[in-house]
């Protein structure tokens, strides 16, 4: 059983940046980070493997960045240029494996989500 903890989300103007959090009791193979609209189905955004290779949503490719921190069993998503169209809550998943993509919906363990607002 693995434990998330999603923070830091927030209301922004366009143009500004956010970092979500999120702690885990411990890592997986596949950490990724996951979006709901309103009204729009759960989509991937970004996700990175136990071996720190990353890929994300073209919708975000240049402005949000997957991390994490080893040490400390956090993940982390750095959104720049935010956009009113990132609205949405925003979920911290992880899985065993083996596939790791942003394409995949079906992952283990979830967080509760934090929401992210962006105005115009």
């Amino acid at each position: 059983q693995v434990q998330l903890v999603e923070s830091g989300g927030g209301s922004v103007q366009a143009g500004g940046s956010l970092r979500l959090s999120c702690a885990a009791s411990t890592y997986t193979y596949c950490m990724a980070w996951f979006r709901q609209g309103p009204g729009k189905e759960r989509e991937g955004v970004a996700v990175i493997t136990d071996r720190g290779v990353t890929k994300y949503a073209d919708s975000v490719k240049g402005r949000f960045t997957i991390s994490k921190d080893t040490a400390n069993v956090t993940l982390y998503l750095q959104m720049n240029s935010l956009k009113p169209e990132d609205t949405a809550m925003y979920y911290c998943a992880a899985d065993p494996g083996p596939y790791c993509s942003t394409l995949r919906r079906d992952l283990r363990y979830w967080g509760q989500g934090t929401q992210v607002t962006v105005s115009s």
